[in-house]
């Protein structure tokens, strides 16, 4: 049976296509990078992400109740794992962490078919924000 705040997240499963776009890292200026998602389910208990775009990279989405709070575990093919806190209600979706090497944040607007977020970072423990790039999933 599934978590109730878990369920939430059913609209986030299935096929999707990704822009990232507006990146500081990618030269010439307008380059687009386009890639694929797909979320599903694992039991009733955790969604999800795997996702290839200019790497792969995967997302294993979980909660505590006890904490009221959901988790998501990030790894990708560097080798790099990360936590992050996530707080989702369906129309907003943020991951953000605040480790020792910087502070990173992902705020994403959520349409039936669409999502629209942004990559940020922190160098400063949160005081001042920069746009990494904007990353956009559509149902395939």
């Amino acid at each position: 049976m599934r978590n109730t705040e878990l369920e939430k997240l059913d609209v986030l499963v299935g096929d999707w296509t990704l822009t990232l776009s507006d990146a500081w890292f990618l030269e010439p200026p307008g380059t687009e990078v386009r890639g694929s998602a797909t979320v599903k389910w694992l039991g009733d208990a955790f969604v999800v992400v795997r996702s290839e775009l200019d790497g792969e990279l995967s997302l294993a989405i979980g909660r505590s109740d006890s904490r009221d709070a959901y988790t998501a575990l990030y790894h990708d093919d560097r080798g790099v794992c990360r936590v992050f806190a996530m707080d989702f209600d369906g129309e907003h979706w943020t991951l953000s962490r605040e480790d020792p090497d910087f502070h990173q944040r992902f705020i994403a607007e959520i349409e039936q078919d669409r999502i629209a977020g942004r990559w940020e970072a922190s160098e400063d423990e949160g005081r001042t924000w920069r746009k990494d790039f904007d990353l956009v999933f559509e149902r395939a």
